[in-house]
């Protein structure tokens, strides 16, 4: 059009090779930029701007759309702000200027989470006790822990020795090792918590019942507490592709020996090594077989005299 302005539609489609419908829709669109407008000379015929105005008139639009996008990206922004302002009024706290919030409920505690895990810059420690971890709690870490890992943070947990009879478990342990994370696991314990960079720990309200909620600290005292107690358990801990030690006996089954020794029974048992009931009955009947006991205060004492506790 801009070389042969003479041209009408069905011209246009003879010297382009396209169909009518084609031409026409073409030609809307180039109206609707305002690239073509009406001849005032020659009514009904399409004159064509000059590539120099028509430059123009598109920078012009386009800075528009620009200044309007930005003034739509500000309004959200101070939407979002709002929201989140009143959010905090509402979020139910610790006024003992502690800095601590509790996160009532899993969604409150995922969202804490998620928030944590993309502010980390340089160390995560996880305390997961309890033996085998439900699938909704390793599929809701996993993305968390990849983001992290990518960013090349340290990502040290603590898993019970149990969690090497669990498939899933161990299937992510080991994931998380192949990842860059560092896993170890112990047949003993403290509560669960997070450490993030040393900075902010999250700990559950009830540790025997963790969906009910948590407490979310920047508390130097309280944070420093959790670090040397995760550091301690740490250096005894067992990497996860180092296996169990031996001398006769697995960690878990030492353990098993003491505190049934100590007087506990087999249920309260199971719940210190996070395993089933039935589990700590099979492994006990298996020591009390290798030890050729016919009673467990037998097996105790052999156990003693081998040096096994």
């Amino acid at each position: 059009m801009l070389s042969r302005p003479e041209l009408g539609v069905l011209e246009l489609c003879g010297a382009l090779g396209l169909p009518e419908e084609e031409v026409r829709a073409s030609l809307d669109r180039l109206a609707d930029l305002t690239l073509v407008r009406q001849s005032l000379e020659k009514p009904g015929q399409l004159r064509v701007l000059s590539p120099e105005l028509a430059l123009e008139v598109m920078l012009h639009r386009q800075e528009q759309d620009v200044l309007r996008q930005q003034q739509r990206l500000a309004a959200a922004k101070l939407a979002a702000a709002q929201a989140i302002a009143e959010r905090a009024a509402r979020r139910p706290s610790f006024d003992d200027g502690t800095g601590a919030d509790v996160l009532l409920g899993l969604d409150a505690i995922q969202e804490r989470l998620e928030s944590l895990a993309r502010e980390l810059s340089s160390e995560c420690l996880s305390v997961m006790p309890g033996g085998a971890q439900s699938q909704a709690s390793l599929d809701a870490s996993r993305p968390l822990d990849e983001v992290a890992m990518d960013r090349g943070v340290s990502m040290l947990t603590l898993y019970q020795d149990s969690v090497r009879n669990d498939p899933a478990t161990l299937d992510y342990a080991r994931w998380m090792s192949e990842g860059g994370g560092q896993v170890r696991t112990a047949p003993l314990l403290p509560p669960r918590f997070l450490v993030f960079d040393r900075r902010i720990a999250v700990v559950p309200i009830d540790p025997a019942n963790t969906r009910r909620g948590a407490l979310c600290t920047s508390e130097p005292a309280v944070v420093a507490t959790l670090c040397a107690m995760f550091f301690q358990a740490w250096e005894t801990a067992v990497p996860l592709g180092a296996g169990q030690p031996g001398e006769g006996l697995s960690g878990n089954e030492k353990l098993l020996l003491k505190l049934l020794a100590g007087g506990l029974t087999d249920d309260a048992a199971a719940k210190r090594l996070g395993v089933s009931l039935r589990t700590v009955r099979r492994q006990m009947s298996s020591l009390m077989e290798r030890l050729n006991a016919r009673s467990r205060f037998e097996a105790g004492l052999k156990a003693a005299q081998l040096g096994w506790i």
